[in-house]
């Protein structure tokens, strides 16, 4: 009797269609529904929620490696598919501030069918919410519940959400800030279409617009004044980082297949043997590969510190963070100075990939704000 195929073989099985879609997607901008339709039925929606809310408990080993295996076929899904995880883990976490009967209820919902969740943060004026700052989006209290008014740009997969965590601030005379959840198709609530980016074409991070939206009082599910939020979240930095360490190191893996492929089968006149006969190209590939280990025991060491209850520290997330981010965009890169014009060519995937494994920089924390960190906390100050 065969045994039953692990989360990561279900995900790397799904990734295969996924890279095929991949493509389309890219060049029309256009939404992977299908994907997420499929990684529902294969049960993966619900991966990150703990077994007390009905999920499947996956421990953070577990998504890095179905994240890594989706995002070396289709990155934009891996990035929303991360999105609902990190919300998930948030959910489950010790001190969560999410009601029990609320958070049950979203997981069962991405049980049985396709309910997607993200949280919107960023802002025109504000920009990313770490670098500090009182988002202009305001909930204000009324007898009915809280109204949300606000514009979020960046809310990568608009098209499928099910549910928003919007990041606002009161309108009490000393206001707080915190996430408020927001069912996603709410009266006052516009989608504009204005994800048009070099890269990750297929994400749907698209602008959302909220007017007087109407959400019950126990939706606001954290709420502290501005200064209580200066400690920051250790353990979700943690699981951004081996989650996006992951989605990235697997586009960095598909360009690597790639280039590999091209070296085996292209056979100049003037060689008389394929690239992969001559020592440059074996050792430009050995540093790929270097790269690529580097990234997988690095994105691993975090993830089983989480998986242990080990506290990973914010300054060392963001360095590993980082470090992987540029390893995987080095690879991409060094694949193309090894494929040349071939790899150039929108024909071929190798130039989609370097466009996508750029926007792991964008993500928090960014390369300055990581170094900043490690160099302050090195010289002693803080």
């Amino acid at each position: 009797m065969n045994a039953p195929l692990t989360w990561g073989q279900v995900a790397r099985t799904l990734a295969v269609e996924f890279a095929e879609r991949a493509v389309a997607h890219d060049r029309d901008g256009s939404f992977p529904h299908q994907n997420f339709a499929d990684l529902q039925q294969a049960g993966l929606l619900a991966l990150a929620a703990p077994r007390t809310l009905g999920g499947q408990g996956a421990s953070a080993a577990q998504l890095s490696e179905v994240i890594g295996a989706v995002g070396q076929g289709c990155p934009a899904t891996a990035l929303v598919l991360t999105m609902q995880y990190i919300q998930q883990r948030g959910m489950g976490r010790p001190g969560s501030p999410w009601p029990q009967a609320l958070a049950q209820q979203l997981v069962h919902e991405s049980h049985n069918e396709v309910s997607l969740i993200n949280a919107l943060r960023v802002e025109p004026e504000l920009g990313s919410p770490a670098r500090g700052g009182l988002p202009a989006t305001v909930a204000r209290h009324t007898a009915e519940g809280w109204r949300i008014s606000g514009h979020k740009v960046y809310s990568t997969g608009a098209p499928i959400l099910r549910w928003y965590v919007v990041w606002a601030r009161t309108d009490e005379e000393v206001p707080r800030v915190g996430s408020f959840l927001v069912r996603a198709g709410s009266p006052g609530i516009r989608i504009d279409a204005t994800w048009d980016h070099l890269g990750l074409r297929a994400s749907g991070s698209h602008d959302v617009i909220l007017q007087d939206v109407l959400t019950p009082h126990d939706h606001a599910l954290d709420v502290r004044l501005p200064q209580d939020w200066a400690r920051g979240e250790p353990a979700m930095l943690a699981e951004m980082t081996v989650m996006l360490g992951a989605l990235y190191t697997g586009v960095a893996r598909a360009a690597r297949d790639w280039v590999v492929r091209f070296l085996r089968e292209r056979t100049p006149a003037n060689l008389g043997a394929p690239l992969s006969s001559l020592p440059r190209a074996q050792e430009a590939v050995g540093r790929i590969e270097a790269l690529l280990l580097t990234n997988d025991r690095l994105i691993a060491s975090v993830a089983h510190d989480l998986d242990t209850g080990t506290l990973v520290p914010a300054v060392d997330s963001g360095l590993v963070k980082t470090v992987a981010t540029q390893n995987a965009i080095d690879v991409v890169q060094a694949a193309l100075q090894l494929s040349s014009n071939h790899g150039l060519a929108r024909k071929n995937p190798l130039e989609r990939h370097l466009r996508d494994v750029l926007c792991g920089r964008v993500h928090t924390p960014q390369e300055d704000s990581a170094h900043i960190a490690a160099g302050r906390r090195a010289l002693g100050l803080g």
